[in-house]
């Protein structure tokens, strides 16, 4: 039952038209054109390298740190993705995902370490991690085409906000479950907030943040279809590709090459993490 009509699309598309885009519209462009060249520069580094040398570093780095088992499955995933003609899909999807996962640790992260120490900034953070986790993803697209265009870099823009709140709550809570008596023994022997926060809390709070640091890059590699469909290129575009065309074999073949890419990254982090 409508007992008003509340025009909410209007004001939206009045400040959008005469507001948003007039006065931020050269701000945004700066940054698209930044982020552009970050995620090119990226692609064209691992598209550059040899598939043969990178599956060789990758099985490397897996054996070092995750041990032979994913080194095993590492070296399975390259020759697949070689085999199956996605390799050059798959280096643009991890550049995307290498992209959004390092912004959004860099700005993740701090907020944390904020949270945790500062009520105040908690209070701040937690509704608009709320918004950003339950907002849905389609949703995200709409202000990232509007101010960036098609392409790469909104998909990053979007990639951002939802793979961003993991970092945030698991720095958060990482800090907060350190022991009262470690933090209390520490102020006793004089640590300044600095001494104990970089001495203390942080190395003590270290799994928690690396397992917020996973679960942001499998949040960003599980947006690759979503953002194929605002022109981002890689392996979610081979599955939508599939998908509008009813081509079950090319969107298997795709949506497997993800599943390989989760499992290695997953893995390797994960092998990390235990490492530290």
């Amino acid at each position: 039952m409508n007992y008003f009509n509340l025009p909410l699309e209007q004001w939206t598309n009045d400040f959008v038209d005469g507001w948003l885009l007039p006065v931020t519209g050269e701000f945004f462009g700066a940054i698209s054109n930044g982020l552009r060249t970050f995620v090119d520069g990226m692609t064209n580094l691992l598209i550059a390298i040899p598939p043969e040398l990178l599956t060789v570093l990758l099985v490397l780095l897996a054996w070092k740190i995750a041990g032979k088992g994913v080194a095993l499955f590492a070296l399975a995933g390259g020759l697949y993705l070689g085999s199956v003609g996605l390799w050059e899909s798959a280096m643009q999807t991890v550049a995307i995902v290498m992209v959004s996962t390092f912004i959004s640790v860099l700005i993740g992260v701090p907020f944390g370490i904020l949270a945790a120490t500062n009520k105040t900034m908690a209070n701040l953070v937690r509704p608009v991690l709320d918004f950003m986790q339950t907002l849905p993803s389609f949703v995200y697209l709409i202000p990232a085409i509007l101010l960036f265009g098609l392409g790469n870099v909104p998909a990053v823009i979007a990639t951002f906000v939802f793979a961003t709140p993991p970092a945030v709550r698991m720095t958060t809570l990482g800090i907060q479950q350190v022991p009262a008596d470690v933090v209390e023994a520490s102020k006793a022997f004089g640590s300044t907030k600095w001494q104990l926060l970089s001495k203390v809390q942080l190395p003590l709070a270290t799994p928690s943040i690396m397992a917020g640091i996973n679960q942001t890059m499998m949040l960003a590699l599980s947006m690759a279809v979503i953002a194929s469909m605002i022109g981002a290129p890689g392996l979610g575009s081979v599955v939508l590709q599939g998908i509008s065309t009813v081509n079950v074999g090319l969107g298997l073949t795709g949506g497997l090459g993800i599943v390989v890419l989760a499992i290695i990254m997953d893995r390797i982090t994960q092998g990390f993490a235990r490492k530290l």
